[in-house]
């Protein structure tokens, strides 16, 4: 989900520039560097959201403020999409 969907959502929602709309959307992966201050770095049991910095409620704010700006806008999208992903992967916990 964290690739191929970002794709499609490019593609079809951002047609005339769909491949660098896709890439930021995959740069927008780089939020997990806050994993790297976890210990241990990676729990397969443990939800990212609200235990990471960057997943955090406050910071999940801010990226929803990001929708606002024009020129934030797909940046925002990108980061909710990715928090969207990591919400989803706490059901399969």
């Amino acid at each position: 989900m964290h690739f191929l969907i970002p794709g499609i959502i490019a593609y079809f929602f951002f047609k005339d520039n769909w491949k660098m709309v896709w890439l930021t959307f995959i740069l927008t992966m780089f939020v997990d560097i806050d994993h790297l201050v976890a210990s241990p770095i990676f729990d397969s049991n443990r939800c990212s959201i609200n235990y990471h910095l960057l997943h955090s409620y406050y910071a999940i704010f801010l990226y929803f403020l990001l929708l606002i700006p024009s020129k934030t806008r797909i940046v925002g999208i990108g980061l909710l999409f990715h928090m969207l992903t990591d919400f989803t992967d706490c059901f399969w916990l």
